[in-house]
């Protein structure tokens, strides 16, 4: 009959501890090996999960691909034309008539005269071109509002698309529609020039959109500056009329003299405000969309959609398996599931 006492209380008693290496202390006799644990997943066995779902994973990235390539042929395409301009900010020789109106009394700020040589201002010019009211007179005068809501109007029998009075496209729609997606002013700070794009499906369109804002740009800077000048100098002959003075005279004489040449400037130069350098053509390529790079796209996005659907379905094939007892002792099965 063994004898219960002699057994060792260590299993690991009784065997033959290994070997400690050269320079180390001996290794106890109670010593126990710590059972290693290998990796539950490799490179290996993801490999294979691809490999067991490669049908599902080209059918995902075949079918995205598709879906890119349908909507990329399907979308209008878009063309730019720009109009690269330099705004017209010389000023005259002035320094005299300056003088002259700080010396008596402010009388040029009072009239609200301009003494500069011609031209409007950068920033004025930029503004205008920007403007809610110019853009809304241009859309008008242009009949533009069948043309940017085309889907919902009717151009056979000339009417508007709609059930309700209150959804027809107005001025304001039109103009937050041309300010947001079709017409961009971009200034070059390095070299003072000024770019006026327009984004449109019909490139013949968007190049005569450019140029002609341009020209109506020009025109609505430079009369309101004959306006202007008018004005200016129907006050300094009041002024005149008022004063005895001879140097006041002088100094209002030669104010309206400023102002009279302001306006025989403006009236023989037609780029007022913008020097066109370079006008708008007809673009011939499309600025959108890429569809080369939407199908890549697409493809892209497939196959990463098919790897994750690869592995969430072999997760729920392993789960499945193991629920049912079939084999649970590895998290991807060994056998081809269907």
């Amino acid at each position: 009959m063994p004898n219960d006492c002699n057994q060792p209380e260590n299993p690991a008693q009784g065997r033959n501890p290994p070997s400690s290496p050269p320079g180390y202390p001996p290794i106890p006799a109670y010593y126990v090996p710590l059972p290693v644990e290998e990796d539950d997943v490799n490179l290996l066995d993801y490999w294979r999960v691809l490999v067991r779902h490669k049908w599902l994973i080209i059918a995902v990235t075949f079918l995205c691909t598709v879906a890119a390539a349908a909507a990329a042929f399907r979308m209008t395409p878009v063309y730019r034309a720009e109009v690269l301009l330099a705004p017209v900010t010389e000023q005259g020789d002035q320094g005299g008539l300056t003088a002259l109106a700080s010396q008596f009394g402010g009388l040029a700020s009072l009239a609200g005269i301009d003494l500069g040589g011609g031209g409007a201002s950068k920033d004025e010019a930029i503004a205008t071109l920007k403007s809610r009211a110019f853009t809304e007179q241009f859309i008008k005068d242009e009949n533009l509002l069948p043309v940017l809501f085309h889907n919902k109007w009717d151009e056979k029998n000339g009417q508007w698309l709609v059930e309700d009075s209150g959804d027809i496209p107005t001025l304001w729609d039109a103009f937050a529609l041309f300010d947001k997606k079709i017409r961009f002013v971009r200034e070059n700070r390095k070299t003072g020039f000024v770019t006026l794009v327009i984004e449109w499906v019909d490139p013949v369109q968007a190049a005569r959109w450019a140029n002609l804002l341009v020209q109506r740009a020009n025109t609505r800077l430079r009369k309101q500056a004959i306006e202007q000048a008018k004005k200016s100098i129907d006050y300094l002959n009041k002024e005149l009329n008022k004063t005895t003075v001879v140097e006041l005279q002088q100094a209002i004489y030669q104010l309206i003299q400023g102002q009279i040449n302001k306006i025989m400037l403006a009236n023989v130069r037609d780029e007022y405000a913008f020097k066109v350098i370079d006008p708008a053509v007809a673009p011939k390529k499309r600025i959108r969309p890429n569809r080369g790079q939407m199908v890549i796209i697409g493809l892209v996005v497939g196959l990463i959609l098919g790897v994750i659907g690869a592995f969430f379905r072999d997760l729920l094939i392993t789960r499945r398996a193991r629920q049912s007892g079939l084999d649970g002792s590895s998290r991807f099965p060994a056998d081809q599931v269907p």
